[in-house]
């Protein structure tokens, strides 16, 4: 079974679009999964502890043409946490945000996860990975792809095919929005592919 994993779009419609078109190009059978932050909050971390509204375009940036692209399952990133503090409405799409998991198992093998559950720091800005869990955890937040095999980060180069079978894996997909960068993961082959968008 093959898998397109893709997430941090925030609300980007042209981005997604993009990303959308080469997954059905390259990968045409794969089955989408979201990591997370596919929308974009508009208020602060800073203010949302003392701020609540009643309706979602006072909160967060969307379409119906966004609406319409989101048709694959995904975890709840942060954005989605901060748009769901901060909205007391009954709106479907709030609905659909709060029924997001925070975490997707992948034929009981891998788990999807945002990532901003974890601590972070350093220079470059990166998880401390938890000790316990799956072999292999895919994830997002930082924006910047990444591949992560037993605590040792490794070079990565796009349409490049890695063995994730050498040890516990953290695939980093990298974001949608600004860079337009996803992951093919081939569980089959036990292998993943960074994937971006070019042109």
């Amino acid at each position: 079974m093959k898998y397109a994993l893709l997430g941090d779009i925030h609300s980007s419609v042209e981005d997604l679009k993009d990303v959308l078109y080469d997954i059905k190009k390259q990968a045409p059978d794969a089955e989408l999964i979201g990591t997370g932050d596919l929308f974009e909050c508009i208020i602060s971390k800073k203010r949302a502890p003392f701020e609540r509204f009643n309706k979602l375009e006072d909160v967060m940036l969307y379409s119906d043409e966004l609406i319409e692209m989101l048709t694959f399952p995904s975890v709840r990133g942060n954005q989605e946490e901060r748009i769901e503090l901060i909205t007391e409405s009954d709106e479907p799409l709030l609905r659909r945000i709060r029924m997001m998991e925070e975490r997707i198992l992948i034929e009981n093998a891998a788990m999807v996860i945002h990532g901003h559950q974890w601590e972070w720091g350093g220079d470059p800005w990166v998880p401390v990975f938890p000790e316990t869990g799956p072999d292999l955890i895919f994830y997002g937040h930082s924006h910047d792809s990444g591949l992560t095999i037993d605590r040792q980060m490794e070079e990565v180069g796009f349409g490049v095919p890695y063995s994730v079978r050498k040890g516990r894996t953290f695939v980093n997909v990298g974001a949608v929005v600004g860079d337009r960068n996803w992951v093919l993961y081939e569980a089959d082959k036990g292998t993943v592919t960074f994937m971006k968008v070019i042109g």
